[in-house]
């Protein structure tokens, strides 16, 4: 009996190896990719005060680079306490809509209640997941992350998954700081270079005093690659990169 048992219980083992997440990853994004980058901590859901974002005039100046008009579907990618979220409602008038996504279930609820505080109908909440924003297909004309893509741990699974919810002519809006991706910010090469590992192109780049870092805007471009024909971007070869392209200046 225990020669029969010990080639059923190695077997079983063997199984639940393969079932193991591989290096803390979950099984959702083990067909991606991974990112060579660490990751900032999630901090809280507010980046800093409305009355000294609005002081900035940060909201209005991204949502001018973006043309947001009347009308139009927008995604607020990691919405937090709202702040664009209801700015974009506001903006985009009662002909269009906005949806606000976090993967933090407590603040969309606050939202939720904001939302409804402030009779925003045009705008509604979801909960998503660390490498899946949950988006539905071919309805956004814009989708917003800011201040928050380098919170995200997998980017390549995240980006594939976020693609498909353009419409034709959609964009992504991308604004954060250029610092590391430990410090709450990602160096504006190495974020072209997640993007266009997943089909993107890069159609504007700004920087701007009142957007506390930069604005990055993003095309889909081809087809969507398969899982495992995404080249992962080295952070490493993109620093020499960016060194020498400094020597090059300086010469």
């Amino acid at each position: 009996m225990l020669r029969l048992a010990l080639p059923l219980l190695l077997a079983l083992g063997l199984a639940a190896c393969r079932d193991d997440p591989q290096d803390g990853r979950a099984a959702t994004s083990r067909d991606f990719p991974q990112a060579d980058r660490p990751v900032s901590k999630v901090g809280g859901t507010t980046f800093s005060t409305e009355e000294q974002r609005d002081d900035r005039n940060e909201a209005t100046t991204v949502m001018e680079l973006a043309r947001i008009e009347p009308g139009m579907t927008v995604a607020d990618i990691g919405a937090g306490e709202g702040y664009y979220t209801i700015r974009l409602a506001e903006r985009v008038g009662k002909t269009g809509r906005v949806l606000a996504e976090d993967i933090d279930a407590d603040a969309m609820g606050r939202l939720a209640n904001r939302i409804e505080r402030e009779h925003l109908d045009n705008a509604y909440t979801k909960v998503g997941t660390f490498d899946d924003p949950k988006l539905p297909k071919a309805s956004f004309d814009r989708i917003f992350m800011v201040h928050m893509y380098h919170e995200v741990g997998e980017p390549y699974a995240f980006l594939w998954r976020l693609r498909p919810a353009l419409r034709p002519g959609g964009q992504v809006i991308v604004v954060d700081l250029d610092r590391p991706t430990d410090r709450h910010g990602i160096a504006p090469q190495l974020l072209f270079c997640e993007f266009a590992a997943v089909g993107f192109k890069l159609a504007e780049f700004v920087r701007k005093p009142e957007l506390a870092g930069y604005y990055a805007q993003f095309t889909a471009e081809g087809p969507l690659p398969e899982p495992n024909q995404i080249k992962p971007c080295s952070q490493s070869e993109i620093r020499q990169q960016a060194a020498s392209a400094r020597t090059d200046s300086l010469g």
